[in-house]
């Protein structure tokens, strides 16, 4: 992976810091509850999944949600594959990808082939229970033009406060407009213009308990 490849500075050795918009790419006290708790409890999983089902998100980071959800797809026993595209414009590279995925023990018998199969492809990861596409690049383009639609959104972005770019009324639009009927998003923000830009696109929106120290985070339903 290149072409403005993400850098970094390290908290506690372990949890990667984006010098670009001065925010961690995941929580300080446990990354990995984190993600269940916003990213799969908030869109309603494992319950929703189903043949074919189809993630996508904005901000791949470290693969962290994409090795979440892909163990608990095996865990709750699909069949097939399961679908998962992410959006990125700063990449990080490799090798702080698995310094970074280190932190989590119980994810590295899937953190490896995906390491693995990203050294040979940099955007894609095919296997027999995984499918996995990265889009490179500002959300803000590629997203309009992507033929995809997701069931479950990550709005994982970094904060809107340092990163508003990814919250933008257009790509909101954009988000909307590549869910599929009956679609669900889920992001740890709670800042009222997301929410109010989530309703004006079209989403019926609702706040819930964040993780942690947060104490609400926004989910949201297509009709």
């Amino acid at each position: 992976m290149q072409d403005q490849t993400a850098q970094l500075t390290w908290r506690e050795a372990q949890v990667p810091v984006s010098q670009r918009f001065d925010d961690p790419y995941f929580s300080l006290e446990n990354g990995l509850a984190e993600t269940r708790h916003t990213f799969l409890a908030g869109n309603g999983l494992p319950g929703r999944f189903c043949p074919g089902f189809h993630v996508a998100e904005l901000g791949f980071g470290t693969g962290l949600n994409l090795l979440a959800t892909w163990q608990l797809w095996r865990q709750s026993g699909q069949g097939g594959r399961l679908y998962f595209t992410s959006f990125e414009a700063f990449p990080m590279a490799l090798a702080d990808m698995a310094r970074a995925l280190a932190a989590f023990p119980e994810l590295q018998d899937l953190a490896q082939p995906v390491l693995a199969a990203l050294a040979e492809t940099p955007t894609q990861v095919d296997l027999p229970d995984l499918h996995f596409s990265l889009i490179l690049g500002d959300a803000r383009e590629t997203l309009p033009h992507w033929a995809g639609q997701a069931d479950a959104w990550f709005l994982d972005g970094f904060s809107p406060a340092k990163n508003p770019e990814l919250w933008e009324p257009p790509l909101l639009a954009a988000v909307h407009a590549h869910t599929a009927p009956g679609g669900t998003l889920a992001t740890y923000t709670a800042a009222g213009f997301v929410r109010r830009g989530l309703a004006d696109v079209g989403f019926t929106v609702a706040r819930m308990p964040g993780y942690g120290r947060k104490r609400h985070m926004s989910v949201a339903k297509k009709g």
